[in-house]
């Protein structure tokens, strides 16, 4: 189990009294807890350790629960390239993992693990305390066998913070009674494209099944599907270099050694300890920002338009389903296009903020996501349960 952890607490653990008692938590070292190792998984970020708790551990610590270690994650959380999000759930030792959700890491690894992975809506939970990488398309993702426990964490850690004045004043939704007769579900032709054979005959054997169930299905267009991709790479790349600017071997991180100025100490450190895809990363969003600056504007204009488009495909149904290919388990690094293809279908509900919830994926040859309009998250999980109870996916 150690090759798991990146760190585990050894001292006791006197909890609180509170709704998560004795439930176990593990984090990755990119969510603040005072006095833990807070590397993010990058040498840029070696043997640093946080001050103080981040918001979301401060409320979970409050409401009893353990929060047990610390799980080995991507570089900055970016893919899940040499990620091990999933598995402490996947081998029972724990009850939840919170996991950064930066193109659907958090849904990939829960099914990868066979477990429930979700993103919350944007803007419901606080970042204060969380090293992130793409800051408008983020959101602190939870993994956990029960649906209903993501339920509780989620009501638990969302809500304003002081500390986070980037937070919009907006409350999630009360959950609404799912019925099937009466509860309308949507599915984007344009998603399920593209699957092979086997996965396209999974995916609508699902579909079949909730139509005899009594489900109202809607099949959506929308044909500007594939611009998420490129939209969250564009803006995506400029925010993370804009973020990785600190990481300059001042304050944090260690130096190259025998470098004769500043200057040359700043490109020497960042060349030796950051790992090839970041740097690719960040190398194509340094471009965006100072040599095409306007195509970066474009990618922007074009993710308010796609907002409002999917806007209208959520205010058209009550949920979306899509499907999932499994994540590969790459025997060699990623290329920055392999890992954006890895993702290709769970961006579009970074780009739009949305919640969105992956099943356990089990055996089958596909996963399948559901979405929901923002601040539906608590609906959505309703949702997810309902399904998990009538043994959906199986």
């Amino acid at each position: 189990m150690e090759d798991i952890f990146s760190y585990r607490r050894e001292e006791s653990f006197n909890a609180k009294e509170g709704l998560l008692k004795d439930w176990k938590i593990t984090v990755q070292p990119n969510i603040s807890v005072a006095g833990w190792p807070a590397d993010a998984g990058s040498k840029a970020l070696a043997d640093f350790t946080a001050l103080e708790d981040a918001t979301i551990i401060d409320r979970l610590k409050n409401a009893g629960a353990d929060i047990c270690g610390a799980t080995k994650m991507s570089e900055f959380g970016f893919g899940i390239k040499g990620s091990k999000a999933g598995e402490a759930l996947r081998k029972k030792e724990v009850n939840a993992e919170l996991v950064l959700d930066l193109m659907g890491e958090a849904r990939l690894a829960a099914m990868r693990a066979n477990v429930f992975g979700f993103k919350p809506g944007y803007g419901i939970i606080s970042r204060f305390g969380l090293i992130g990488l793409i800051p408008s398309m983020e959101a602190c993702g939870i993994l956990s066998s029960e649906v209903s426990l993501i339920g509780e964490i989620l009501k638990i850690i969302a809500g304003a913070d002081g500390k986070d004045f980037c937070l919009p004043d907006e409350s999630l939704l009360p959950a609404v009674e799912i019925i099937p007769g009466k509860t309308k579900v949507g599915v984007i032709r344009e998603a399920v494209q593209g699957l092979s054979e086997k996965e396209n005959e999974f995916f609508t054997s699902q579909l079949g099944k909730i139509k005899e169930a009594g489900w109202k299905i809607k099949e959506l267009t929308f044909s500007e599907y594939d611009l998420c991709q490129s939209v969250h790479n564009i803006i995506g790349a400029v925010e993370a270099s804009s973020c990785a600017g600190r990481y300059d071997s001042v304050r944090y991180g260690k130096r190259a050694p025998g470098t004769k100025n500043w200057n040359e100490m700043y490109l020497q450190s960042r060349g030796a300890f950051f790992g090839l895809l970041i740097k690719s990363y960040l190398f194509q969003g340094a471009y965006f920002q100072f040599e095409k600056y306007s195509d970066y504007e474009s990618a922007c204009r074009i993710r308010k338009h796609l907002v409002r488009e999917i806007e209208k495909l959520t205010a058209q149904t009550d949920f979306l389903i899509t499907p999932v290919r499994m994540p590969k388990n790459a025997s060699t690094p990623l290329s920055l296009t392999e890992t954006y293809d890895q993702f290709a279908a769970t961006l579009f509900a970074n780009v739009a903020g949305l919640p969105a919830l992956c099943m356990p994926a089990g055996e089958n040859v596909c996963g399948i996501q559901i979405c929901g309009a923002r601040l539906c998250d608590l609906s959505l999980l309703s949702l997810g349960e309902y399904l998990c109870n009538q043994g959906w996916g199986k």
